[in-house]
């Protein structure tokens, strides 16, 4: 199972094993990590879910769609060139190691 490590603003990291299917929201929101609301429940509505990606992992992810693109334009505070929606990003075996950083807004 992919590890997945989220990394509060204060610098506090949490690796958790996630799923293969499953968001990176989800691996969040089903191991009780803060930062992540996902108040919509992952339908593209909100942006509660907001992470920064670890600058090494961003090329590995698939591009951004527009209406993520555009979520994070609208309602995202402190958005990033490496800003993604975490519910946007299903876990796949390759996804084992990566490293997200949640915004100091969702602290």
């Amino acid at each position: 199972m992919p590890k997945i490590t989220y990394v509060a603003h204060d610098g506090t990291r949490t690796e958790q094993d996630v799923p293969v299917g499953w968001s990176v929201m989800e691996g969040a929101v089903q191991n009780n990590i803060d930062g992540i609301d996902a108040d919509c429940g992952g339908c593209l509505s909100c942006a509660t879910c907001h992470v920064f990606v670890d600058p090494a992992w961003v090329s590995k992810l698939p591009p951004k769609e527009d209406l993520e693109d555009d979520m994070l334009d609208c309602a995202a505070v402190d958005r990033e060139d490496n800003s993604r929606l975490s519910c946007q990003l299903t876990v796949t075996e390759e996804m084992d190691g990566l490293v997200v950083t949640l915004p100091e807004f969702q602290s």
